[in-house]
């Protein structure tokens, strides 16, 4: 079973496609997976097969690691692009989310002020207003809508809490504007059920939401690791090209990864 699995609190930094070089922030265990989305297509697995026996590490202890690798960085001169929050599962389910966006605000100012900080969500908590507020301070609030069609979020993004996928967008839309969508596009079979959510049934519907939500940019990307599921195929560069044009033409940014 593939499985990519982030040490905690930080790992990297890495090189990101969308965001340059990242120095990641993992609120979740180091040896298991914590996610309120079970996704088919998750690099760290599908979350029954990685249950942490490790605890989530503490506000001072995400502060502490953060400041140590930030003064090993400094001495380095080795400056970070971005710091982001993602790792192996869903980073706002953190009790105490908002009090360590805001300690690495403040190390980021100190240490690297030209650094941008990310949050990659599936947006499910982003209703609480502890973690839109915290969401609102950040440089990329980058959050996640595959699709708007109920069936296949049941079936690739696979809700473990409930999900309504237009309540997500009304949320979306609360942002005003101070938010990226993500969205993975792929194709192939799950269980014997065709999917693919790059054909226009999926892509004129989307874009519509996109423009009730007013994103500050758009991410499209595809399958880039291994999966936990068999059968899933990457959109083609074309694809990715020919869905970008259209949301260029609707007048948003669009950053493609292949």
């Amino acid at each position: 079973m593939p499985t990519l699995l982030f040490p905690s609190p930080i790992f990297g930094p890495v090189s990101s496609r969308r965001l340059g070089v990242s120095l990641g922030v993992n609120l979740l265990p180091a040896d298991g997976k914590l996610c309120t989305f079970d996704c088919i297509y998750c690099e760290c697995g599908f979350n029954d097969d990685h249950p942490p026996k490790a605890a989530i590490p503490t506000r001072s202890e995400v502060a502490t690691a953060l400041e140590a690798r930030f003064r090993q960085m400094q001495n380095d001169h080795t400056p970070p692009d971005v710091i982001t929050f993602a790792g192996n599962g869903e980073p706002t389910m953190h009790p105490q989310f908002a009090g360590i966006i805001a300690d690495t605000i403040a190390l980021r100012d100190r240490y690297f002020p030209k650094a941008k900080v990310s949050v990659l969500s599936n947006a499910t908590y982003s209703h609480r207003p502890a973690v839109r507020e915290a969401l609102m301070s950040i440089d990329n609030n980058i959050l996640k809508l595959d699709t708007v069609d109920p069936s296949f979020i049941r079936l690739v993004d696979r809700p473990l809490r409930r999900y309504d996928v237009e309540e997500m967008i009304e949320n979306l839309c609360r942002f005003e504007g101070k938010v990226q969508v993500q969205t993975m596009f792929l194709r192939g079979t799950y269980n014997g059920t065709p999917l693919d959510n790059t054909t226009d049934a999926y892509v004129t519907p989307w874009i519509e939401a996109l423009r009730r939500i007013r994103p500050e940019c758009v991410y499209i990307y595809t399958i880039d690791r291994d999966t936990p599921a068999t059968g899933l195929l990457k959109a083609s560069p074309a694809t990715l090209d020919a869905i970008a044009l259209r949301v260029k033409e609707a007048g948003f940014k669009c950053s493609v990864s292949y």
